[in-house]
């Protein structure tokens, strides 16, 4: 321990920071909602965020040089022991709030910011102790703990907060003083006498803060006050003297120590500075993306640990720039010919698999400029075309696959595309919250792109309004800016991928696959207008007639989509079981319905779950029917950087979530047709792919004859696990396993499978025992695939790509629970992506090599839809056979299941 000694600094600039870490995350945590703060896993990060945003703005104001933050251990201290009572009577503290603090230390670690715990002391006794060592250094204490106002002198002022923790206001002496009538050595006497509630010191009954200055000013503290009590008149005089032990108690129990032991003095809060790369990785773990964009704005001085930008390119150096008049172009693009890499940032308009460049900014080694593709002349519009469809000349563009759209409008062709920033970014870290430029240019960089004032997705440098006073001018140097940054970051994460050796992973598969993508989102797939039409009149009538329905089962009218209305009908009017207790009430949720409409069976539930269903079967064909272009098709957008596993997604609309084995949802994919010239729709799809690669990594000899006999999975492993004939096997068996197969490969528990099974936690654990009995490879692979990835901090495809999973050391049960669920899934899930990336450009390589005119049209799970041209289906069909059942090497054959027809459903069934 370090005993308690004064700080001594010749400087005169030194300046030291102290807080109350419990008392300021208290009050986040109340300043903000939890319902808007929590992480996807759950964990609630309100009082993180507060607290953090608020040690932000405190040290950009105020510019310390020394920081310490101060927490309680307990309740108990040496308060407690001299009182039991001490601070009875609160409220249990929330369960939220008491699993941030652990995440606030890590945050605190990461800034490199110490913080202190002293077992038996309060923080007060901690701050009390540092801002004693220091001696007459201007020193700040932040806190909330009004008993902090005793510590103020001329060079102590605490920061307290008035408002959550966004505002905080400068107690100073002059300022204690006019707020209590008492100089801040005299609060203390103040506080005696008035008691702290929330401490549980009772007070004088009758005596407020002002009777109480005034007592102390006329009798010069709390000791003239206590020799002069007999003398003190009226009812107030009489509970002084019956009361006079609570407040000489009090006063006791108040003092706040300055010579607690610390395992730090004051000569050891210097502040460093922040950790960029400890910081950039716990934000992304609680999803804190507006912080890490403050953190680099708001104190990039004091950045750490983020490795400085390649040789040869400072993004901070800045390069000539040149805003491309007539002529200019060609000669620019000869000038940098020898330039290793361009960075290419564009701004225009880009929707539904088409796009519009309205200016280009461009970056080699040493010069940025910016044009207008619009006003070019003709030996320029030449030159540029012929540069950008050079496959010799290396390019860095942030997101690909609009620029593609929009290329494709003007006739450009993109050749020599050697990295995409967002793509690149995800592959190393594909649990970001966001692979914008602008996020990606302050995680790696330190720089700050802000956007543009205009309503466009430009990227604009904040601090560029020196540059030129033509607002034009500033903002085609941002974009010139935006295209130097683009390159840096495309060497930074090129050299992160080959220690990964992730770097074939971009070339080979990401890079390709975004350009077919583009392709596949510029053609669209055709839509049958009147058919959803009426399949949108059809739902709108199921929805009405469920809401009659539903009212006329309580005899009354309610509004279905109102959760305070559900609750007053079914839980108060009707008396139904409760539901799992929410901050609003009981949840109706669909889950909880269908569980109350099992155990009840009342009519209005059954209604009110007939109305979600048709109405949500309604929206999904409303969102269908606004996507339709001009075109008559409907150009939806793939996602390579969304799902962490690498599978693909889908949006505006989302055709991922159209139900495939339900009648309804078969109804909707009959909205999607062949288009006109072309003969029929083609599905193709795997078999069973989770299955087939968990069978591959586990090695499982019960799994991999199955495979290969050809034998119905499901139903040969039900007869190895339930001990009879293959015969023998009923639907509820082969459901039984199905299921639990399934769920293995997505790390389900014994729990999640009853559940899913409607049987209970002991059946299913003992249904997974005898499934593990007979099928060994598989419960050793899975044990092996979390010990491994526990070990190394992630996991991996078959084909290299890396999932991290910080949480598997977590001290938190459910982050490390999830974490271990995802280390089961992400191997299966990810290599049966990348399988289907890889058949996918196997496809689309084939039918390009023989001139087809087929075409891909979606990607969806683990099914590709192409559109037949007259006379190709045979020959198609042999090509896709063929390049989807070779795509990945595995111990079992790749099966692939074919289906032609007019649409969509029809093709697959």
């Amino acid at each position: 321990m370090v005993a308690a000694r004064v700080f001594r600094v010749t400087t005169s600039q030194s300046r030291l920071l102290l807080i109350d870490g419990h008392s300021m995350a208290y009050r986040a945590f109340f300043a903000l909602p939890v319902d808007n703060f929590s992480t996807t896993t759950g964990q609630s990060t309100n009082a993180v965020y507060g607290f953090t945003s608020m040690l932000i703005n405190v040290i950009r104001d105020e510019q310390p040089t020394h920081i310490a933050v101060a927490f309680d251990v307990s309740r108990e201290s040496f308060r407690t022991e001299q009182y039991p009572e001490y601070k009875d009577g609160r409220t249990a503290t929330p369960e939220e709030f008491k699993s941030q603090i652990p995440l606030i230390q890590q945050v605190l670690d990461g800034l490199g910011v110490p913080w202190i715990v002293a077992p038996g002391f309060e923080a007060d006794d901690i701050l009390a102790t540092l801002a004693h060592q220091a001696d007459g250094i201007e020193t700040l204490i932040c806190s909330g703990d009004r008993d902090a106002l005793q510590l103020v002198t001329d060079t102590v002022t605490v920061l307290y907060p008035v408002k959550g923790v966004s505002e905080l206001a400068r107690m100073t002496p002059a300022a204690v003083e006019t707020k209590y009538g008492v100089p801040p050595g005299r609060y203390r006497d103040l506080a005696a006498l008035v008691g702290e509630k929330s401490d549980n010191l009772p007070g004088v009954p009758g005596v407020g803060p002002k009777t109480a200055a005034k007592w102390i000013v006329a009798h010069d503290g709390l000791d003239g006050i206590v020799a002069a009590a007999d003398t003190i008149k009226g009812k107030a005089g009489e509970n002084f003297r019956a009361h006079l032990s609570d407040v000489l108690r009090n006063h006791q129990l108040n003092r706040l120590l300055t010579d607690v032991e610390l395992t730090k003095s004051v000569e050891d809060l210097h502040w460093k500075g922040w950790d960029a790369t400890v910081v950039d990785e716990l934000f992304d773990v609680l999803e804190f993306q507006v912080l890490g964009g403050r953190l680099n704005s708001q104190l990039p001085q004091w950045r750490l640990g983020a490795p400085p930008p390649p040789s040869g390119n400072d993004i901070q150096a800045g390069a000539e720039f040149t805003l491309i008049g007539e002529d200019q172009l060609a000669p620019w693009l000869v000038e940098n010919t020898n330039s290793e890499r361009f960075g290419i940032v564009v701004d225009g308009a880009f929707a539904a698999g088409s796009g519009t460049i309205t200016g280009v900014g461009l970056a080699s080694a040493t010069q940025e400029c910016w044009f207008d593709p619009a006003h070019l002349s003709a030996t320029d519009d030449t030159a540029w075309r012929a540069w950008l469809a050079d496959a010799t000349v290396s390019k860095a563009i942030p997101d690909v696959k609009p620029f593609l759209w929009a290329a494709a409008a003007h006739g450009w062709q993109l050749g020599g595309l050697t990295s995409d920033i967002a793509l690149a970014a995800y592959l190393l870290r594909p649990d970001l919250r966001s692979y914008a430029l602008p996020a990606l240019a302050s995680r790696y960089l330190g720089v700050e792109l802000g956007a543009a004032e205009a309503q466009t997705d430009q990227p604009v440098l904040a601090g560029f309004d020196d540059l030129d006073p033509d607002n034009h001018r500033r903002q085609a140097a941002a974009q010139g800016y935006a295209a130097t940054a683009t390159r840096t970051l495309a060497d930074r994460l090129d050299t992160e991928l080959r220690d990964q050796a992730g770097c074939e992973l971009l070339s080979g598969m990401e890079l390709p696959v975004a350009a077919l993508l583009a392709a596949v989102e510029v053609t669209g797939i055709a839509a049958d207008t009147d058919h959803l039409a009426n399949l949108q009149t059809r739902f709108a009538a199921l929805s009405a007639e469920a809401v009659t329905a539903a009212h006329a089962a309580v005899d009354q009218q309610f509004n279905l989509r109102s959760p305070k209305q559900l609750q007053e009908i079914l839980f108060d009017q009707l008396d139904m079981p409760k539901t799992k207790r929410t901050k609003t009430g009981y949840t109706t949720d669909a889950e909880a319905l269908a569980g109350l409409y099992a155990k009840t069976g009342h009519p209005v539930l059954e209604a009110i779950l007939r109305h979600r269903d048709s109405e949500r079967l309604k929206q999904t064909v409303d969102g269908l029917l606004a996507s339709i272009s001009d075109d008559g098709r409907i150009h939806t957008t793939f996602h390579q950087t969304v799902a962490a596993t690498g599978r693909l997604s889908s949006s505006d609309p989302n055709l991922q979530n159209i139900p495939v084995r339900t009648d309804a949802g078969r109804e909707i994919r009959r909205g999607f047709v062949v288009g006109e010239g072309f003969d029929t729709l083609m599905t193709c799809d795997y078999s069973q792919i989770e299955m087939r690669i968990m069978a591959h990594l586990s090695k499982d000899a019960g799994l991999i004859d199955a495979f290969t006999a050809g034998e119905d999975l499901h139903t040969t492993v039900a007869s190895r696990v339930f001990g009879v004939e293959a015969a023998s096997v009923d639907a509820e068996q082969r459901r039984r396993i199905k299921a639990m197969s399934y769920g293995l490969a997505y790390g389900l528990s014994a729990y999640g499978l009853s559940q899913q099974l409607g049987i209970s936690a002991s059946e299913a654990s003992e249904l997974m025992n005898e499934y593990f009995e007979r099928f060994g490879g598989v419960r050793d692979y899975l044990h092996t695939v979390v010990a491994e990835a526990r070990k190394v901090g992630y996991t991996e495809t078959m084909f290299g790509r890396r999932r991290y999973l910080p949480d598997l050391s977590s001290d938190n049960r459910q982050r490390r629970e999830m974490a271990e669920r995802a280390a089961l899934n992400a191997p299966i899930q990810g290599s049966a992506a990348d399988i289907m990336k890889l058949a996918m450009l196997r496809v689309g390589n084939g039918l390009a090599a023989t001139g087809a005119r087929s075409r891909i049209l979606l990607q969806v799970h683990d099914e590709l839809v192409l559109e037949i041209a007259p006379g190709e289906a045979a020959d198609v069909e042999k090509l896709v056979r063929v390049e989807m059942g070779q795509a990945a090497q595995l111990s079992v054959p790749l099966e692939v299941s074919v289906g032609f027809g007019r649409d969509w459903d029809t093709a697959a069934h």
